[in-house]
């Protein structure tokens, strides 16, 4: 994982192979394979890279086909898909070994005046008054696992912080940023933001059922993302990540996502569909 802002700014600054080919590098990593969020984030640069500058990215759809491969670079093949006055459209396939791995479709729109609402933001404490979760996790401050993310825990389901909800059982609120600052380009914090809102995600899909994220209780992995873009902010800044997971079943979770900035702001939706599959009994020599 990159281990600062500035780690994840190199990570994202893809190469250019040919016109709408990109080439992206991998960071040392530990993870058994290749991080969603990063084939996200890259794909949302290689899309961006062939969009005129006047355009803001305001919503993408996207699918992880194949686990990747941690220590091979990605190859981003960008097709525009409509190039309007109002919007541009680009769809994104990424492959590693000549096979696909994650294929994106991204929209892009000229800002413009509109008509104005929000949903009010959660009444949660500040960051500064949430605990570090290494320290209830009885990690060390330095862990690598954690890279360019500092985060603040602010509650869930099942640890408590949140008041008793039968209605909606799955539940969980952190406060994240990137370690470091960002450069100034609003477009370098929205694709830092889409390698953000991997993480976390699927630990409000698993608290009903008392398990957390990262538990060899449970085998995880993204298989749909969506973001929505509502107004800029910094990522290098606290955000909230107030996360609702309405239903589980079928080896699958779903969650939804919504993102404040401190003062209340909705910046950013989310909702993404992973795999929850209960761990399967290992097969002996002569086992079913």
């Amino acid at each position: 994982m990159p281990r600062d802002a500035a780690d994840l700014v190199d990570l994202l600054d893809l190469e250019t192979i040919d016109t709408n080919l990109f080439r992206g590098r991998q960071a040392v990593s530990s993870l058994p394979r290749l991080f969603g969020g990063q084939a996200a984030a890259q794909a949302v640069v290689a899309a961006g890279r062939t969009v005129d500058p006047a355009y803001v990215l305001h919503s993408l759809h996207s699918y992880f086909l194949q686990p990747g491969d941690a220590s091979a670079p990605i190859i981003f093949d960008v097709e525009t898909i409509r190039e309007g006055r109002s919007f541009a459209t680009r769809r994104v396939l990424a492959r590693q070994h000549g096979r696909p791995i994650y294929a994106l479709t991204a929209d892009f729109q000229r800002p413009e005046e509109g008509w104005e609402h929000q949903q009010v933001a959660p009444v949660v404490p500040p960051p500064e008054e949430c605990p570090d979760p290494k320290k209830l996790l009885g990690q060390p401050e330095d862990d690598p696992e954690w890279g360019v993310m500092e985060m603040r825990y602010a509650g869930s389901s099942l640890d408590g912080g949140l008041e008793p909800d039968e209605v909606r059982p799955g539940r969980q609120r952190v406060w994240l940023r990137a370690k470091g600052r960002l450069p100034e380009d609003p477009f370098a914090h929205v694709a830092a933001f889409v390698y953000f809102s991997d993480m976390t995600l699927m630990g409000a899909a698993l608290v009903p059922h008392g398990i957390r994220i990262g538990s060899a209780d449970a085998m995880v992995a993204s298989l749909d993302h969506s973001v929505w873009f509502h107004r800029p902010f910094r990522v290098d800044e606290w955000w909230l990540y107030d996360q609702e997971s309405p239903f589980a079943g079928g080896a699958r979770g779903l969650v939804h996502a919504r993102v404040h900035t401190p003062d209340g702001t909705l910046v950013a939706s989310v909702s993404q569909e992973a795999l929850l599959r209960k761990p399967r009994p290992r097969r002996t020599e002569e086992g079913a």
